[in-house]
Order: C-alpha cells, then structure tokens, then sequence
C-alpha cells in the first residue's frame, strides 16, 4: 500500500499540509493536496497544491518565482495531515513576506507585523483580490 492510500483525505479530496522552511524552521504557509497535488510534488520534488479558490492544481510559486523545492516528507499518527520542509525560494506569501504567519495576536486582540515584506505583492499579481 503506498502513502497516498494510507492519507485520510476529505471528502473534497484534499488533505491540509504544513509548508516548514527546513534552513529556518520557520512554518510558511498551510495549504490543501489532493492525490494528483502529492503524486505531481513526490515526482517532481517541488509543492504542488490544489489551490480551492481556483479550482486547480499548480506549483506552489508558479506566479511568483518563489517556488518551494521539497527537502522531506512527513505525517502525522493518524495519517490527517502532511509535514513537508522545503527549501523556500524567496518567499512564501502573497502578501511579500517570507512567511504566511508574519502577524502576532497579543492578549487583548491587537495584531502587530513582525516581519518585513521580501517583495511587492502588487509587481508580482494581477489577479488577486484586493489585500485587507
């Protein structure tokens, strides 16, 4: 039985998947896989999602140069959710910065920006919705 027949996908297909820079430890982004995202990325050694605002599979940075070069594979122990460390070109974020996780939440609420921005989001997309 390979992997991908062990994975608990839902009933969309997809299974949530932790992008870890593996230099940094720092987590960059959370994303969803299907069996086609996970065989493609396993090929090809670089993540593939399936990205559900779209409706389609691509390359994690196939707009913005900021691909993600798989360094390993991991699950969790009931084969819900995937682990993989990657080598991060660039940055890992539409909104330029590094990292999805670039805001800290204090105690009563208030978010404050703990990262600088790698890039312009706006020199690198057309099509995404407007930024809050």
């Amino acid at each position: 039985m390979s992997l991908i027949d062990k994975l608990n996908f839902d009933k969309k297909g997809l299974i949530p998947a932790v992008i870890q820079d593996d230099k940094s430890g720092k987590v960059v982004t959370l994303c969803y896989m299907n069996k086609d995202a996970l065989r493609k990325s396993f090929d090809e050694g670089k993540v593939y999602v399936f990205r559900r605002s779209k409706g389609r599979l691509m390359a994690k940075g196939e707009t913005s140069g900021c691909f993600q070069m798989i360094k390993g594979v991991f699950i969790d122990c009931e084969y819900n959710s995937l682990l993989l460390k990657v080598d991060q070109i660039k940055a890992g974020c539409h909104k330029g910065y590094f990292t999805c996780y670039f805001r800290q939440v204090d105690k009563s609420g208030s978010e404050k920006t703990i990262e600088k921005k790698v890039f312009d989001p706006k020199k690198v997309y057309n099509d995404l919705p407007k930024q809050k």
